[in-house]
């Protein structure tokens, strides 16, 4: 367990033991989850995609055609809507 101290100005600082078992580095963000009975989770900030996801939606969609950037957000919209359909 790590202990650590507030400042006067109410900021915290991680030593870099914690931040290298969190995978955080510099100009990484930190992500705090505030749970029931005054705890919080505590992780890196990762995003949730990849730029290889994305790459591989387009697969064999395109059959080589160049796409607009008007194209590309449109398809994104599109799978977007197409995955919160099933949420409610």
């Amino acid at each position: 367990m790590a202990t650590l101290t507030v400042t006067a100005r109410g900021q915290v600082t991680f030593r870099k033991d914690v931040l290298k078992h969190l995978g955080i580095e510099p100009g990484d963000k930190i992500r705090l989850d505030l749970l029931p009975d005054g705890r919080a989770e505590l992780k890196a900030d990762r995003a949730q995609g990849a730029w290889e996801n994305l790459r591989n939606f387009f697969a064999g969609a395109t059959n080589g055609a160049k796409l607009s950037i008007e194209d590309i957000n449109d398809a994104i919209a599109e799978a977007g809507a197409a995955a919160g359909a099933g949420e409610e």
